[in-house]
């Protein structure tokens, strides 16, 4: 291959709709893969480099600054960095509220502020949140913008996310932070001709979703998804196309933009057939 510098897109969270989008940007790119466990990194970029891409695979802890700066670093090292893709996360039925807060929150906000520095001219970005944000009730303007501004290292200090308890509601704001941190980050990404948005999936079939439908709440899942304006869960590719979309010279115009894509679930939550959910959630 020799040393030519390319272009290079940097994926976080090697999951599915993360090679999704992956596949759809990364054609003739360095596609750098990372992911809290360097196997799940390998095993994506095995199957892509397979698929005719070029890759390379590193452990990265979005939680940690330095982490995320080693990153920088490695992707830096095949050429400048057109596009980011973050679909790393943590859910909460998978850990408590304080690693929720710090990697959801805190640690895309790290991801959207130093990407923001060295992201290239004509780059783009995807942020890869949640249709929980969507379900959180409005928030008070000081809220938002505290959500939105506060600077990095502060964020897990704000009083109104010290007082949660409960896993959920830790995600729901952590999305709810993501969304806002997008529009903030728009403003400093454009200044360096660069675009920067969030896609909000609800219930997407992954090996991890379909676990949880078949698992103990299971039931509850797919009852949702029958009463949910399309009927059912959503699927990676799906996901993919509409982050190919805002990523491509056609979504130049769009910026600091959140892209709720449920089926229609969270419109049923607030106004249809699924306002039972909030009596029980």
């Amino acid at each position: 291959m020799g040393n030519k510098q390319k272009d290079v897109v940097v994926l976080v969270g090697a999951g599915s709709i993360g090679q999704a989008i992956a596949r759809r940007v990364a054609a003739g790119k360095h596609l750098v893969m990372g992911d809290l466990k360097r196997e799940n990194a390998d095993v994506a970029a095995k199957i892509l480099e397979d698929a005719g891409f070029e890759t390379s695979a590193v452990a990265v802890d979005i939680s940690s600054r330095e982490s995320i700066l080693k990153l920088i670093e490695h992707a830096q090292s095949f050429g400048s960095i057109a596009n980011l893709i973050n679909a790393a996360g943590v859910s909460p039925s998978q850990a408590p509220v304080s690693a929720i807060l710090k990697v959801d929150l805190y640690g895309t906000a790290v991801l959207l502020e130093e990407f923001g520095k060295i992201i290239a001219e004509g780059g783009s970005g995807v942020i890869i949140s949640s249709q929980s944000g969507h379900r959180l009730g409005a928030l008070s303007e000081e809220q938002n913008t505290k959500l939105a501004t506060t600077p990095t290292e502060e964020l897990l200090e704000l009083d109104f996310l010290k007082e949660i308890t409960d896993t959920l509601k830790a995600y729901q704001y952590s999305k709810r932070c993501n969304v806002l941190r997008v529009m903030y980050e728009a403003t400093r990404w454009g200044k360096r001709g660069a675009t920067i948005n969030s896609i909000s999936p609800g219930i997407i079939i992954t090996p991890l979703a379909n676990d949880e439908l078949k698992g103990p709440r299971g039931e509850g899942y797919r009852k949702m998804l029958e009463a949910s304006p399309a009927g059912r869960a959503g699927t990676p590719d799906e996901v993919g196309e509409l982050a190919e979309f805002l990523m491509s010279n056609h979504g130049r115009f769009i910026s600091g933009s959140d892209y709720l894509m449920d089926g229609g679930t969270t419109a049923s939550y607030w106004y249809g057939d699924l306002q039972y959910l909030k009596k029980t959630h």
